[in-house]
């Protein structure tokens, strides 16, 4: 893994410490507050089928967070940076 002069490994740990547990919180809420939105949209009487639209548009929102985590951070310190300058030190190797 590359590592910036001005970061160490725990720092480094940390980010994604809190990364994941960002990550980890936003799909709990999600889950708890859609569970219980369906819950009311389900109840007879009130004839409301709008829980949906809230699960709907706040998964989308889900799968970019998601989608963030899984692709990480733009820079040197990513773990796929080291993969990548080594595929790229082969390839011109190779050509």
């Amino acid at each position: 893994m590359a590592e910036k002069p001005d970061t160490t490994p725990e720092v480094r740990a940390k980010r994604r410490l809190k990364n994941f547990n960002g990550l980890m919180w936003h799909i709990a809420t999600f889950i708890v507050a859609n569970g219980f939105l369906w819950f009311l949209d389900l109840l007879p009487g009130d004839g409301a089928d709008w829980a949906y639209w809230v699960t709907i548009c706040w998964g989308i929102g889900l799968a970019f967070h998601v989608a963030a985590y899984v692709i990480g951070e733009d820079d040197s310190s990513n773990p796929r940076f080291d993969r990548f300058v080594e595929e790229e030190r082969q390839r011109h190797h190779i050509m």
